[in-house]
Order: structure tokens, then sequence, then C-alpha cells
């Protein structure tokens, strides 16, 4: 099958936390015996921050911030096309895109909007009874998303989709795996967390607060934005954190804290990319609290689970070397069993009822 996916980046993490996601989703679609081009748009400065070459399970199709930027490329890509989808959180011409694509796709292709970050796209609805998407659901074939659960599902369906189904963030065990630690990372606790309207209050409440009430441990934040606020002496700032030195930044803590923004701590059901990276690479993991987290990883076993700052700093203050590498040992066995990108894009396959070319030819 040929595969035209309109997303915000394959090849920069640049202010683009999907990246992870359609890195190691896409690269094991790819060996199912599918053919992949990855539309992206030349915005945001990405190009100018990639930090992967173009791969060689994907073409990487880069296309000018235009209109007829993006309408040249989807007419390309409609030509070729036998499944035609639609990220959300391109950043340009979304709306555009999203109206455009179910009367551009040939006959007999599969149209599929593909939202990696359902909570705040079904707020936006929510919010406004003229919303495109509202016209436009009922006209794609699928909609799939990268979490929600049941909450996420049933929301889409009240909008009119004709199918709707998570494909969960996984762990590509290629790609993030245990690395000796680095002296630049080295913290009690750190968060990789970019700086967004609705995270920052759950920062201030997660993090920030525990390293004001524990001045005497350290502390990390990784991602962007966060250079203009305020931070405590025991906070450092790492900046934007490319994704080859996800697996040091994770390796260097006693913990790693996972923050969800509110949208998708409300929802439940929606583990970011970095608790299965934090996971991969063998790191003791701290997360808020969320509906459905046990789906994932079990609470106490394989991961700690606060409900507030105060239980952030409690589990900080009561782990040892023993606790801390029997948890890491936990939830990287849990991620590895049951939730690797091989095991979502076999689910990927199975919903577009096809089979993979590798398993005919066996």
């Amino acid at each position: 099958m040929k595969i035209g996916f309109f997303g915000s980046s394959l090849v920069s993490s640049y202010w683009n936390g999907a990246a992870t996601y359609y890195r190691g989703l896409l690269k094991e679609v790819a060996a199912l015996g599918h053919d992949i081009t990855f539309y992206e748009p030349d915005a945001y400065e990405r190009q100018q921050h990639r930090d992967i070459p173009d791969p060689e399970w994907a073409r990487v199709a880069v296309y000018p911030a235009t209109d007829e930027g993006w309408q040249m490329s989807l007419d390309r890509a409609a030509r070729e096309s036998d499944l035609l989808v639609k990220a959300s959180g391109v950043g340009v011409f979304d709306a555009e895109l999203e109206c455009a694509i179910p009367d551009a796709a040939r006959s007999g292709a599969v149209t599929a909007f593909w939202d990696v970050d359902a909570p705040a796209t079904l707020d936006s609805i929510a919010q406004s009874t003229t919303h495109h998407l509202r016209r436009m659901i009922p006209r794609y074939d699928l909609v799939l998303t990268y979490g929600g659960g049941d909450p996420v599902v049933s929301a889409y369906c009240k909008v009119g989709a004709r199918r709707c189904e998570p494909i969960y963030n996984a762990l590509d065990p290629n790609t993030h795996y245990p690395v000796p630690p680095q002296v630049e990372f080295a913290c009690d606790l750190n968060l990789l967390a970019n700086r967004l309207p609705d995270r920052e209050a759950r920062v201030d409440k997660f993090f920030l607060s525990v390293a004001a009430s524990l001045p005497d441990k350290s502390f990390l934040l990784g991602g962007s934005g966060w250079h203009t606020k305020q931070i405590r002496t025991n906070v450092r700032l790492a900046g934007h954190v490319g994704t080859k030195d996800h697996n040091a930044f994770f390796c260097s803590a006693a913990a790693v804290l996972n923050v969800n923004r509110e949208s998708m701590a409300r929802y439940g059901f929606s583990p970011p990319t970095r608790i299965f990276e934090a996971a991969g690479a063998g790191a003791c993991i701290i997360s808020d609290a969320w509906a459905g987290i046990e789906q994932f990883l079990e609470p106490e076993k394989e991961v700690l689970v606060a409900d507030n700052g105060a239980d952030v700093g409690g589990a900080l203050l009561d782990l040892d070397p023993l606790k801390q590498q029997r948890l890491a040992k936990a939830a990287r066995a849990r991620v590895l069993a049951h939730h690797t990108y091989a095991q979502r894009a076999q689910q990927v396959n199975d919903l577009l009822g096809l089979r993979a070319k590798r398993e005919v030819a066996a």
C-alpha cells in the first residue's frame, strides 16, 4: 500500500513532540511492506533543527508553507496514495488540508484523520458549533488517535466518525535503550517537556513546587520555552534536547518525571511518548496520576504515581538505589513485552484489513 502522510515533521523534533511517535510507528509500518511518503511543511525552523537525516524507510517531501505549497503536495499525494492521512497539528494550513483531503483522494483510496492530540482537538470542536471538523470527520473513512481510550472514541463517534481507534504511543527498542549516564544531565529528578499553555501550571505543581520544597535535591528541566520563566537555583535548564540525547537524559537522573498536559490528564488513557522512551532507557519513572495509567504500567511495581507535588517529593525522598533499579527494570520489561511500535504497526495493518508482505512471502 502507498501511504501519503501529512504531518508536522518526521526529521525534526524541534517544537514537535510527535516526532518520536511518527518515527517509531511509521518505520514499523514500512517494515510490513508499505511505501510511505511523509509530507511536511518548511515551518517553525524545523528544517534548520533536523535531528535525523531522511530515513531509508520513508520518503520525506518538504513543501513550502504556502497555499501553493500544500496544494501541490496534496495533488501529488492524492494521485499516488492508496491511504491518504492528515495528522493533526501540522501547524500551518491544518484546516485547509483537513477539508481538502476527502475530496482529493482518488477513487478507492482510504482517508484517515490521525489525531496526535485528541484531547485538545475535541475540546476545540466542543467549543465551536461551526468548527470545520464537525462536518469533515464524517467524511473520513477512519479516525486514529494516539491516546484517549474510550472517552476519545466516544467523543469522536458523537461528531460522526465512521470508526475511531486509538493507536497508542509505544517504544522503538532500537532507538531508546539504556546508555551510560552523562554528567551534564545528572540530577535527582528531571522532566522533559516543552512549555505550553495547558502544561505550565501542571509543571509548576508537579515539578517546580517540588524543587522549592527540596532545596538539597537537584532538578533538570528539558524542553523549549522555559528560559523566560523564573527558576530556582536548584533547577537547571537543558533547553531543547534532541532525540539523540534522550537516552542519556533519562539514564542520568535518579528518577524521571512525566507530567501530562491538562487536557490529556482529564481525558485519561493518554500516555505520552516520553513515558515509553524513559521506560525503554531503563529509567525509574514518577508520573502524574491519570485514568488508565495501569493499562500501560502498573503503579508501585513499574511506575510511581503522584496526585500532587507533595506525592512527587515523597516518592523522591523514599527512593533508594535498589527500589530505583527494581522499578526501572520492571517498567522496561513491561514495555518491551506489550508496548512496542512493531505491535502498534500490526494493529494499523489489521485495521486496514491487510497482511504484511513479509507474511505473504513466508
